[in-house]
C-alpha cells in the first residue's frame, strides 16, 4: 500500500505488510505520545475533523495525535453545526473542507457516506466510522493492542482465541476487527450475542474461508474460559429502529469480576473498544474490574493516539522525519516529571 496521499476508508486496504508498517511507526511515537519528547514535524498542517455522530475517544485521539505531532485542529461537530443541515451535499462539503485542511477524519450515520465524502475531496480522508460498516482505526489499534497484550505472554497474532460479545450485528468495530483478521493464521474466535444481534454472515464465512475456527453460541461463561482474549462490546442503542428494541438486549451479557474470576484463563485479557454502558440495566463491564491487571480497555485507548500518530505520518509523508523536528518536553506534570 502506498500510504502517501491515501483514503483510509476500509480495513480491507490493508495486506498483512501494511499492518506491520503501521505498527512500526506506532512503536516508533511512543515518545511522543508519553510526552517525553515533543515533535514539530506536522508544524503548519491542518486537520479536519467531521463528526456528524456523537464522539469522544475518535474524535479527541485523532485531534490529539494530530497536535503531538505538531499540527493544528479545526472541528465541525454534528450535522446541525454544519451546513449539511441547510441541504448541503457530501460533495460540495468535501471539495469545501479539503480546501481548507491537509487531512481530514470523518464520522457519519449512514454506510458508505465517508466514501463518497472522499471521492470529492481533495486531500487524504480518514474513516471515523460510517453507519454499521466500518471503523478501521479503530480496528487498527485494537489489533495493535492484542499483539502487545500477546506479546507480554509470548504470544503472537497467529494462533491465538478470542470471543467477541454483545451486539456483533451492529458493532462496526467488531467487523472491522474480523476482517483484518482473516490476514492472520489459526485465530480461533468465538461470537457470543443473542441470535438476533449475531455477525452478519457474510463475515463469517470470510472468516471461515482463511481457515479460522469460529464457533458461534449464546452462552458467556463457557465461551470465555478457554480464550486470549475478551472483547466486550455494548448494545448499539443507536442502530435500532426504536428504544424498547435495544432494551431487549441491554444486560444479557454482563461480564463483572466474580464470573471473570470463576471462568476465564488468568492471563485473559478484558478488551472494549468503548464507550461501556456503566448504567445499571447495562453493565456489560462492571466496574468492580477498574482495577484488574487483566483490564485492558484504557491501555487501548492509550494505543489509539500511537496508531493514529502513526497513519498520519504515513499519510503525510513524515514518518522518517519525526525526530528530525524533536526536542526535550520543558513543562512539569504527573505524567512527565521534569
Amino acid at each position: 500500500m502506498d500510504f502517501i496521499g491515501a483514503n483510509i476508508l476500509s480495513v480491507s486496504q490493508f495486506e498483512r505488510a501494511d499492518i506491520e508498517r503501521v505498527f512500526d511507526v506506532a512503536d516508533a511515537m511512543t515518545p511522543y505520545a508519553k510526552r517525553d519528547k515533543v515533535t514539530r514535524v506536522l508544524e503548519g498542517a491542518i486537520l479536519g475533523n467531521m463528526f456528524m455522530e456523537p464522539s469522544t475517544r475518535t474524535r479527541l485521539s485523532f485531534g490529539a495525535a494530530f497536535n503531538l505531532l505538531g499540527g493544528t485542529v479545526r472541528e465541525t461537530v454534528g450535522i446541525t453545526a454544519s451546513a449539511m443541515a441547510k441541504g448541503e451535499s457530501l460533495y460540495d462539503t468535501a471539495r469545501v473542507l479539503s480546501g481548507y485542511s491537509d487531512v481530514i477524519c470523518m464520522r457519519h450515520p449512514q454506510e458508505g457516506s465517508v466514501a463518497e465524502f472522499a471521492a470529492a475531496s481533495r486531500v487524504p480522508v480518514v474513516n471515523g466510522g460510517d453507519g454499521a460498516n466500518e471503523h478501521p482505526t479503530q480496528a487498527l489499534l485494537d489489533l495493535y493492542t492484542i499483539r502487545k497484550e500477546l506479546a507480554a505472554h509470548g504470544r503472537t497474532l497467529d494462533d491465538f482465541r478470542i470471543a467477541m460479545i454483545g451486539d456483533l450485528k451492529h458493532g462496526r468495530t467488531v467487523h472491522s476487527l474480523c476482517k483484518l483478521l482473516c490476514l492472520f493464521g489459526k485465530v480461533h474466535i468465538t461470537l457470543v450475542s443473542p441470535p438476533e444481534l449475531a455477525m452478519p454472515e457474510v463475515i463469517v464465512e470470510k472468516l471461515r474461508a482463511v481457515g479460522h475456527e469460529v464457533t458461534v453460541t449464546d452462552q458467556l461463561e463457557s465461551s470465555i474460559a478457554h480464550v486470549d482474549i475478551v472483547y466486550s462490546t455494548r448494545i448499539q442503542e443507536e442502530r435500532f429502529a426504536s428504544q424498547d428494541e435495544a432494551n431487549r438486549y441491554r444486560g444479557r451479557f454482563r461480564l463483572n469480576r466474580a464470573i471473570f474470576t470463576r471462568y476465564a484463563e488468568p492471563n485473559t485479557v478484558i478488551m472494549h473498544p468503548l464507550p461501556r454502558d456503566s448504567r445499571a440495566e447495562a453493565n456489560e463491564l462492571d466496574i468492580d474490574l477498574n482495577e484488574h491487571p487483566s483490564l485492558a480497555i484504557f491501555r487501548q485507548t492509550d494505543n489509539g493516539l500511537l496508531v493514529r500518530m502513526a497513519l498520519f505520518a504515513l499519510l503525510l509523508g513524515v514518518e522518517n522525519q519525526v525526530d528530525k523536528y524533536a526536542r526535550e518536553v520543558n513543562w512539569h506534570s504527573r505524567r512527565n516529571p521534569v
